[in-house]
C-alpha cells in the first residue's frame, strides 16, 4: 500500500515539474508581451500624434482635459491626412490621424500589423462669403453646382443655375466672380468633398478628380485659390469676397462663417445639426474590428438614402502600431484610447459628433491589441 501510494505521489510531482519547465521553455507569444506599467509612473510622457487637421480641434479638447488628469502629454500636429498618413507609416510619431482610412492596397500591405478605427465624425460644410444676401439665408446648392463652380463652368454667382436653385434670393445674386477655394495639402477633406461631389452631381464630376490631392480644374481659370488645412481654407474665405469653399464644420462654426444648405440624396435641402448627421450616421459601414478593412466606410456615410440625411458626413480615424517598441509609450496608447472610449465622448466639441457605441467598444478592442516587444 505504502509503495503504490509512493509512485502515486511521484508521478504527480513528475507532471508538475514537466508543466512548469514547458511554461519556462516555451513562452506564449515569443515576439511580444503584455506587461504593464503602473500609471503613476506614466506622468511626463509624451505622446506624439499627426494628420487630419479635420479633428484637430477635438483632438485639442481630449489632450488638454487628458493630461489634467493622468499628466501625460499629447502633442499633435495638424498637417494633413496625407502627410499623417505618412509621418506614421515611417514611425515619426505614435499615432496618425487620417480622415479616409488607409486604402484598401495599404491595408493589405500591413495587415495585422496597424490597428485604425473612426473614432470621430463630423460633415464637411460649403461655406461662402457673399455680402449681399441676407444674413438670416442659407444658400441652397447640389452636388451639380458645386462641381461646375470647382471645374470653372459656373463663372458668377447669378449664374441661372444658382438662381434657380434660390428663388428666394435671386434678385440679391450678385453678377461677381465665384473665387473657388480649396486645400492646397493632401487632405481627408479634399477626398470626402470629391466623393461627395462625385456621386451626387450626376456625372459631372468624375472619378479621377476624387482623391486627397488632385489638380483642380477652376485653377486654370485664375479663379482658384489653395490654402493649408482646414485652416488655411476658411481664412481664405473670410478674407476673399465671392468666395466658396469647403471646411469642417467646427471651422465654420468657431469663424462665423456662412453655411450652405446641400441637397441630399432623397432631394431635401438640409443643413448640418445633431439630427440630420445622425441619421447619415446610421447608414455607417463599420467592420467589427480594428484589424479590419475600413476602406468602404466613406462611401456608406457621404450622400446615402434618407429624407433627413446630410449629405457630406466623414470619420477620421486614428491609426496606431499594433507592437510598441516603448512600453510606456504602449501603456500610454492603451490610456488615451481607453480614457476616449470611456470619457472624452462626453466632451465632444460643436461641430462634431460621437460615433455609435460600436466605435467606442472599437477603442477598447484597439487598446487590448496594443503590446510590446
Amino acid at each position: 500500500m505504502n509503495k503504490r501510494l509512493t509512485l502515486v505521489i511521484i508521478a504527480v510531482v513528475a507532471v508538475v515539474v514537466v508543466g512548469v519547465l514547458t511554461t519556462q521553455i516555451i513562452p506564449r507569444n515569443p515576439a511580444t508581451t503584455t506587461t504593464t506599467t503602473p500609471i503613476s509612473e506614466l506622468r511626463g510622457l509624451i505622446l506624439q500624434g499627426a494628420g487630419a487637421t479635420f479633428p484637430y480641434p477635438q483632438i485639442s479638447e481630449w489632450a488638454r482635459r487628458f493630461q489634467d488628469k493622468y499628466g501625460i502629454q499629447v502633442v499633435y500636429q495638424s498637417v494633413g491626412s496625407g502627410a499623417g498618413q505618412s509621418m506614421f507609416l515611417q514611425k515619426a510619431v505614435d499615432f496618425g490621424c487620417s480622415d479616409p482610412p488607409l486604402s484598401r492596397d495599404k491595408w493589405s500591405q500591413y495587415k495585422e500589423s496597424i490597428i485604425q478605427v473612426p473614432w470621430l465624425f463630423g460633415p464637411v460644410v460649403i461655406v461662402y462669403n457673399i455680402p449681399e444676401l441676407p444674413g438670416n439665408y442659407n444658400l441652397k446648392l447640389d452636388g451639380i453646382a458645386i462641381a461646375r463652380i470647382y471645374k470653372g463652368e459656373i463663372t458668377y454667382w447669378n449664374d441661372p443655375y444658382i438662381k434657380e436653385l434660390n428663388p428666394e434670393v435671386a434678385d440679391k445674386l450678385p453678377n461677381k466672380e465665384i473665387i473657388a477655394v480649396h486645400r492646397s495639402d493632401s487632405s481627408g477633406t479634399t477626398e470626402i468633398f470629391t466623393t461627395f461631389l462625385y456621386k451626387a452631381s450626376s456625372g459631372v464630376w468624375p472619378s479621377e478628380l476624387v482623391g486627397k490631392s488632385i489638380n483642380w480644374p477652376v485653377d486654370t481659370t485664375g479663379r482658384g485659390i489653395g490654402g493649408k488645412g482646414n485652416e488655411g481654407v476658411t481664412s481664405a474665405v473670410v478674407q476673399t469676397p465671392y468666395s466658396i469653399g469647403y471646411v469642417e464644420w467646427s471651422y465654420a462654426i468657431k469663424n462665423n462663417l456662412r453655411v450652405a444648405s446641400i441637397k441630399n440624396a432623397a432631394g431635401n435641402f438640409v443643413l448640418p445639426t445633431s439630427e440630420t448627421l445622425q441619421e447619415a450616421l446610421k447608414k455607417a459601414n463599420i467592420p467589427s474590428s480594428p484589424l479590419d478593412d475600413f476602406s468602404g466606410i466613406l462611401d456608406s456615410v457621404i450622400y446615402t438614402p434618407g429624407e433627413k440625411n446630410y449629405p457630406i458626413l466623414g470619420p477620421s480615424h486614428i491609426l496606431i502600431w499594433r507592437v510598441q517598441d516603448d512600453p510606456k509609450k504602449a501603456e500610454g496608447l492603451k490610456l488615451f484610447l481607453k480614457w476616449v472610449a470611456e470619457e472624452g465622448y462626453n466632451y465632444i466639441v460643436e461641430g462634431y459628433i460621437a460615433p455609435p457605441e460600436n466605435v467606442r467598444q472599437l477603442l477598447v478592442k484597439a487598446a487590448e491589441l496594443i503590446t510590446t516587444r
